[in-house]
């Protein structure tokens, strides 16, 4: 019974984030169009390059052309689940501990985890990247011609989810600093526009202290490269197809340590923007 009244509780939540992203599409339709187009042709931007340098060579880095493409196509995808559900700095958290305004939620009548889980749910105005995705994941496809079944849908899914949970949770380990130091304000935005940068690209062929180090301590190898791969049924590197979600579950239980015992530490101490050597004050 309680874990109806949860569930409950977070789709309400949603639905009042939503309508409120709503609300602003139809104050300011013209900005927010403006904003969700910009998206698209930024999306499309990003992934064109990749994909026109591989078609020119006939491929890349042992990925063919649509390959690359279907790459381009995850990176999207991932890049739109992260707009549309962590926009509002409930993913890149290091700016509300920084700037103090995490004491703001404290005085909500709700838990900090359903606040940062619901906050930032913005399904009208933040779509462009998602939509990009699916319409080049379908192209994609449809070059490759895949075999397209039920499970190979809740592999995407399942990837998409993995993808996502090493993206916050490392976003949630580097802001733990913030609750030490002021100038870890904006560590998070850093690390998660890194992220973007480095996605697209793949890493085959390339050598070993470049490419582990992708995989493990900077996991940008694992935001498209080789989920892709995954889904295209040749695990990279002799590695198991579940490594993505192995790498997710740990990354999450690491930050989930770190980001517990900082947030202990901002309850005893308070927010260093008001300390006197707080470069805020």
């Amino acid at each position: 019974m309680g874990v109806k009244i949860a569930v409950r509780r977070i789709i309400k939540l949603f639905g009042i984030s939503a309508e409120m992203d709503l609300a602003w599409l139809l104050r300011d339709t013209k900005y927010a169009v403006i904003m969700i187009v910009s998206d698209i042709i930024q999306n499309i931007g990003m992934c064109s390059g990749m994909f026109l340098l591989a078609f020119r060579f006939g491929g890349i880095c042992g990925m063919s052309a649509n390959e690359v493409l279907f790459m381009s196509a995850y990176s999207s995808l991932i890049t739109g689940l992260f707009l549309m559900f962590g926009a509002r700095n409930n993913i890149e958290v290091s700016r509300l501990i920084g700037r103090g305004q995490m004491e703001h939620m404290f005085l909500q009548p709700l838990s900090l985890k359903a606040q940062l889980f619901t906050c930032s749910f913005q399904p009208f105005t933040n779509t462009g990247s998602l939509l990009t995705g699916i319409v080049l994941m379908c192209v994609a496809a449809a070059r490759l011609h895949l075999h397209i079944t039920g499970l190979w849908i809740c592999m995407l899914l399942g990837y998409l989810l993995a993808t996502m949970a090493t993206i916050t949770a490392r976003a949630y380990l580097v802001s733990a600093l913030a609750f030490y130091s002021p100038s870890a304000e904006d560590i998070s935005f850093l690390i998660v526009n890194e992220t973007w940068y480095m996605s697209t690209f793949p890493l085959g062929g390339m050598p070993a202290f470049v490419v582990f180090p992708l995989l493990t301590i900077m996991p940008e190898g694992l935001m498209a490269w080789f989920p892709s791969l995954c889904l295209l049924g040749r695990p990279p590197l002799h590695l198991t197809a579940y490594y993505p979600v192995i790498f997710a579950l740990f990354i999450t239980l690491a930050a989930g340590i770190v980001f517990k015992k900082g947030l202990n530490h901002y309850v005893r101490k308070g927010s260093n923007r008001y300390v006197p050597w707080g470069f805020r004050r």
